[in-house]
C-alpha cells in the first residue's frame, strides 16, 4: 500500500481538522505562495505569522498538482524535483508527485547553482519545482537546465520568464485523485546523501520503503491522533519527513516551525500544544544553555503536554541527555539512528524507557535486523568494534545510476553503513565513529566520537569536533575543535587538565577554539575542518622535516 492512501484516508476521516501549521515568528509576511482558496494567514502574538490547512485541503492540493503534472506529460517513473524551503506547500507538492506515479526528488536548500545542476542531471530530473529563495541560483543555470526539462515556480510575485507558474498550472485542474495504480515495488523517491564528503549520491527508494518508515516511526513513538508533532528540520531530508510519517499514519497535526532559537522552540511547543519534538544536538544544547543562564524560565510556558523529546542525525553526548532530564524529568526520550540509504531514522533506536543506556544508539528498530562485522564481513564478538550493517524493507533500492557504489554497500540484502559500532553484553549498539573518520595515530585506532563525547561533558564546551591532522612522527594526531558556550571562557590548559581522565593515547594533541560547522541535518562537516586545519599542519610538518 502506498503512503498516499494514508493521506486520502485522513481527508475522509478528519476532513475539516487542521493537519499542518506553518509558524514563522521572525517574518511578518509569507514570501511564498498565498493559497487563494484558503489564505489563512494570521499574525502571531509577538510578531511573525501563522498559516494552517486541513486534511481535505491538503489532499485536494496534492490532487491538483498531480493532475497538473499529468496534463504536462509527466508519467509514471518520471522524476520531479522539489527545491523549496519548509512551508505549507512542500508536502502537498511531494504527495502530488507520488500520486502521479512519478518519483519525488527533494533537494537540499543549501545547494549552489552548480550542485543543483549536478543533482538534476544525476537523477535525470524531468521537472523542477522551486521557490522564490532560489530564483537567483536557478537563473544562473536556467539556460543549461531548462533544455528538455519543465521548470515550475512556486512562489509569490512575478514568475520568472524561464518557468511556468504553479498557481496558473493548478488553478483549473481537478481536485480528484488521478487514480494511478501504485505498487510496493514502484520507485517512489530519490534522496541525496548529505554530501559532506563531496558531491552527493542519488539514493533510490520504492513505495515499500516509505511505508516501512511510517510503520517503524509509529511503532517506536506511539503517535496517536491527539499528538502534535513539532517539525523543525528541513523537509528535503529523510529525518524530518520520516518522523512526520508517524503523524500522517494516525492523522495527527504537525507544526512546521521556521526558527531554531530556544525561545522560539519553547514558545511553539507552548502555543501550539505540541506533544512530540525532534531536536538536533545543537538546538537541544542551545536550549539548555539558555535555561542555565536564566534567559528562559520554564514556568513562562505551557509545557505539561510535551511527552517526548527525541534526537537523531548525529552522536548524542550522554552529558546532554542527563542535563536535559534535570529540566524535563517527565519526558520520554529516544535516540534515533539511520541513514538516507535506510529511509532515514529508525533502523536502530534506543527505545523509550532505556535511559540507563543513554550513549548507545540502541537496538534494531521495528522490522529491522542488525549485525556488526569485521573487514571480511564476518560477525565480530560482542564488545569488539566492527562495521554496522542493517537489513529491512526500508533499505534503498540502489544508488541511482551507480552500480559500483551500490555493490560496495549492498550485500545479500544487508546495507553496510560505514559506521563503526560495538555491541555490549545487553545487545545495545554504541556508535564508535564513521569508518573513514577513524584516526590512526602511532598504530592505535582513535575513534573521534568517543573523544567528542568525553569533551562534551566539560561545562564550558558548547560543541566539539575531533579530527585527525597529519603528523611526521605518528602519522596522525587527534585535534579537538572546541566551540565555547556563549559568555564563558576556556583555555587549552583547562582542556588538557580535563582530559587527564582519558588514556594518554586518546588525549587530543591539539586544541583549537573555533566554531564547529554542521550541515542542515546536524552532522559535523569534518571535511571542511580537515581542509581548514589539515593543510596548515601539513605545511608545518614539511617545514620541520
Amino acid at each position: 500500500m502506498p503512503i498516499t492512501a494514508f493521506l486520502e484516508k485522513n481527508a475522509l476521516l478528519y476532513k475539516d481538522e487542521v493537519c499542518l501549521v506553518e509558524l514563522n515568528p521572525e517574518q511578518d509576511e509569507p514570501r511564498r505562495i498565498t493559497w487563494r482558496e484558503y489564505d489563512l494567514i494570521e499574525p502571531t502574538k509577538h510578531g511573525g505569522y501563522r498559516r494552517e490547512i486541513t486534511w481535505s485541503v491538503f489532499d485536494e492540493k496534492a490532487n491538483r498538482f498531480a493532475n497538473a503534472l499529468l496534463s504536462r506529460g509527466v508519467k509514471k517513473g518520471d522524476k520531479v524535483a522539489i527545491l523549496m524551503m519548509n512551508g505549507l506547500e512542500w508536502l502537498p507538492i511531494y504527495f502530488g508527485i507520488l500520486k502521479t506515479g512519478a518519483i519525488a526528488v527533494p533537494m537540499n536548500f543549501r545547494y549552489s547553482s552548480d550542485e543543483i545542476a549536478y543533482c538534476l542531471d544525476l537523477a535525470e530530473v524531468d521537472v523542477l519545482v522551486f521557490g522564490p529563495e532560489f530564483i537567483g541560483r536557478i537563473e544562473a543555470i536556467a539556460d543549461k537546465i531548462s533544455k528538455n526539462r519543465l521548470l515550475i515556480y512556486a512562489g509569490a510575485g512575478a514568475c520568472p520568464m524561464y518557468a511556468d507558474d504553479y498557481l496558473d498550472l493548478t488553478s483549473e485542474c481537478s481536485s480528484r485523485a488521478p487514480g494511478i495504480a501504485l505498487s510496493d515495488q514502484d520507485d517512489a523517491a530519490i534522496y541525496f546523501s548529505s554530501g559532506t564528503t563531496g558531491f552527493p549520491k542519488a539514493i533510490l527508494h520504492n513505495h515499500e520503503s516509505l511505508m516501512h518508515a511510517c510503520l517503524t516511526e509509529q511503532n517506536h513513538h506511539g503517535q496517536t491522533h491527539e499528538d502534535v508533532f513539532l517539525c523543525i528540520p528541513p523537509l528535503y531530508h529523510t529525518g524530518a519527513k520520516m518522523h512526520w510519517f508517524g503523524s500522517l499514519m494516525v492523522g495527527g497535526k504537525a507544526v512546521l516551525l521556521k526558527g531554531t532559537k530556544p525561545e522560539t522552540i519553547l514558545k511553539a511547543v507552548s502555543d501550539e500544544k505540541c506533544t512530540i519534538v525532534w531536536l538536533l544536538v545543537p538546538w537541544a544544547q542551545d536550549l539548555l544553555n539558555a535555561l542555565d543562564r536564566g534567559d528562559l524560565k520554564l514556568e513562562n510556558y505551557e509545557l505539561s503536554q510535551w511527552r517526548l523529546m527525541h534526537i537523531g542525525a548525529q552522536p548524542v553526548p550522554k552529558s546532554l541527555i542527563r542535563h536535559w532530564m534535570e529540566y524535563f524529568p517527565k519526558h520520554d526520550y529516544d535516540t534515533n539512528y539511520g541513514l538516507s540509504e535506510s529511509t532515514g531514522p529508525g533502523c536502530v533506536h534506543l527505545g523509550l524507557g532505556n535511559l540507563h543506556k543513554v550513549g548507545a544508539i540502541g537496538k534494531a528498530g521495528y522490522g529491522w535486523q542488525t549485525k556488526v562485522v569485521d573487514e571480511d564481513g564476518n560477525p565480530v564478538e560482542r564488545g569488539k568494534v566492527g562495521e554496522l550493517c542493517v537489513k529491512g524493507a526500508g533499505v534503498m533500492t540502489c544508488y541511482y545510476r551507480d552500480p559500483e557504489a551500490t555493490a560496495a554497500v549492498l550485500k545479500d540484502g544487508w546495507l553496510f553503513t560505514g559506521d563503526m559500532a560495538m555491541e555490549d553484553e545487553d545487545g545495545f549498539l554504541f556508535l564508535v565513529d564513521r569508518k573513514k573518520d577513524v584516526i590512526i595515530s602511532g598504530g592505535e585506532n582513535l575513534y573521534p566520537v568517543q573523544i567528542e563525547d568525553f569533551l562534551a561533558a566539560h561545562p564550558a564546551v558548547s560543541d566539539v569536533a575531533v579530527i585527525g591532522l597529519p603528523d611526521k612522527r605518528l602519522g596522525e594526531i587527534a585535534a579537538a575543535i572546541i566551540e565555547v558556550k556563549p559568555g564563558m571562557t576556556c583555555t587549552e590548559e583547562e582542556i588538557n587538565d580535563f582530559c587527564r581522565e582519558l588514556p594518554r593515547y586518546k588525549r587530543p594533541r591539539r586544541i583549537i577554539f573555533a566554531d564547529v560547522p554542521r550541515n542542515p541535518t546536524g552532522k559535523i562537516e569534518k571535511p571542511k575542518l580537515r581542509a581548514r586545519y589539515g593543510a596548515t599542519e601539513l605545511v608545518a610538518a614539511q617545514n620541520n622535516s
